[in-house]
Formats: C-alpha cells, sequence, structure tokens
C-alpha cells in the first residue's frame, strides 16, 4: 500500500507541474502581444499566420516566447519537486523539463523560428530551468 500511495504520489507531482506550468507559459504567451506589440501585418492568432509573418518578427518579438517556456517550466519542475517524495525530486524536476523540452521541439517543428531563438529556446529555457527548480526546492 505504501509503494501504491508513493507511485500516485509521484504522479500526481508530476500532472500538476504538467498543468500548471502549461498554464503559466500559455498566460505569458497571451500577454505578450500586450506588452511588445506584434509587427505590423503579422497574424499571430494562428499557427498558419505565425507561420507566413514570422519573416517580419525582430529579436524582441522572441522575448516572451522564450520567458512563458522558461519560466513555464521553471514553475512546473518546482511544483513537481515540491510535492515529489524526497527521494523522487529530482527526477520530478527533469520529467518536467523533458516533457516540455518534448512540447518545444514539437513547436520549433510546426513553427520554424530562426535558428539562434531555436537553440537558445532549446538549450536555455528546459533542462537548465529543470535544475535550477530543483536546486531550489533542494537548497544545495
Amino acid at each position: 500500500m505504501a509503494k501504491l500511495k508513493t507511485l500516485l504520489k509521484n504522479i500526481a507531482a508530476i500532472l500538476v507541474g504538467i498543468v500548471i506550468g502549461s498554464l503559466v507559459n500559455m498566460e505569458l504567451i497571451n500577454m505578450s502581444s500586450s506588452i511588445i506589440a506584434p509587427p505590423k501585418g503579422a497574424i499571430v492568432t494562428t499557427v498558419e499566420g505565425l507561420k507566413a509573418s514570422m519573416h517580419l518578427f525582430h529579436p524582441k518579438h522572441f522575448l516572451f516566447p522564450f520567458l512563458a517556456h522558461a519560466l513555464g517550466t521553471l514553475v512546473g519542475a518546482i511544483l513537481s519537486a515540491v510535492i515529489a517524495p524526497i527521494d523522487f525530486k529530482k527526477r520530478a524536476a527533469y520529467i518536467i523539463g523533458i516533457v516540455f523540452l518534448i512540447g518545444g521541439i514539437t513547436n520549433v517543428l510546426m513553427l520554424p523560428s530562426p535558428i539562434w531563438f531555436t537553440l537558445v529556446d532549446l538549450f536555455g529555457a528546459y533542462i537548465p530551468m529543470s535544475y535550477i527548480a530543483y536546486r531550489i526546492v533542494v537548497k544545495k
């Protein structure tokens, strides 16, 4: 019975991390255009519109997507590590990073972005944020 309880707690930790991290990500994306206006002529409400107008974007337009990916991962990994039992905290944080990294890779495949952003996003927003989240939680 103790193993089942631990397993359920581990699953709950991961699910909470994914859901709350995704909500943080989506909220930052949703508010981004009210803080940094999209380029004139850009359609940012559909994937097709974004694909067609990606050439109009400047580096400043990639700030909020990066922040959304990084902070969504960070918050999700922190929550997951906080909820998880002591022997699963590190794995929980990294599982969140891997799940969000898979989402980031999927996003890059669906919505091509400049190579500099792809590299910064994929190598800076997911696994490093999971590591930072774990370190915050265990305070080592």
